[in-house]
């Protein structure tokens, strides 16, 4: 079977290092794919709070170990942990161990199952922001696509007045892309036409 990472110099978003495999399989399998599965949106909720300040490959590198310690990112979990949870949490070398990030992520969770509650799940909430469907870009260059957007402002707005922290404009255009809300992959990017033709790729 032809791998994910064979012809790779000329079909992907130039953003996308061809030596990363990590890189590549996040990009071909993962980001812009429309993801309505609550547990899923909270995962990349998760994960862009800690990218804050730091590179995205940092995080990926640190995926694996955020599973473990976040109960595989049930919000239910992660809403229930206590002091002694974030003191055992922040000693585990494996994360990304800033406290405020670790005590950001269970806040949010609490905030995740109230939005849950109140809307029937976090995905009718969020992709409401965008009508229900995503929207596509036509981008030629990764230079080209915005760091935030008037949905993304207000988004942010929304999210930290129901108590959501780590959310601001950026962090929160950011997510739109990993869970597909935007299509930004670039015009010549081989996932462009497939994920809007609904082609979901696994390795």
């Amino acid at each position: 079977m032809e791998t994910i990472y064979e012809n790779n110099k000329n079909g992907r978003c130039n953003w996308v290092p061809d030596d990363n495999k990590m890189y590549v399989e996040y990009h071909d399998t993962e980001w812009g794919v429309p993801q309505k599965e609550d547990n899923k949106l909270f995962e990349f909720l998760v994960l862009e709070s800690f990218q804050a300040g730091l590179s995205w490959l940092t995080v990926l590198k640190k995926r694996e170990n955020f599973r473990e310690v976040f109960g595989n990112f049930e919000p239910s979990f992660v809403a229930s942990l206590t002091d002694q949870d974030v003191e055992r949490i922040i000693q585990n070398g494996g994360i990304i161990r800033n406290r405020s990030k670790i005590n950001a992520s269970i806040a949010n969770a609490r905030c995740f199952i109230g939005v849950q509650l109140e809307h029937g799940s976090f995905s009718n909430f969020i992709w409401d922001f965008v009508g229900g469907k995503p929207i596509i870009h036509s981008f030629q260059d990764s230079k080209e696509i915005p760091t935030s957007s008037e949905i993304s402002d207000r988004m942010s707005l929304s999210l930290k007045k129901m108590g959501f922290s780590y959310v601001g404009t950026t962090i929160c255009y950011s997510y739109m892309q990993a869970v597909g809300m935007v299509n930004d992959h670039t015009f010549s990017c081989f996932r462009r036409d497939e994920i809007i033709n609904g082609f979901i790729r696994n390795i």
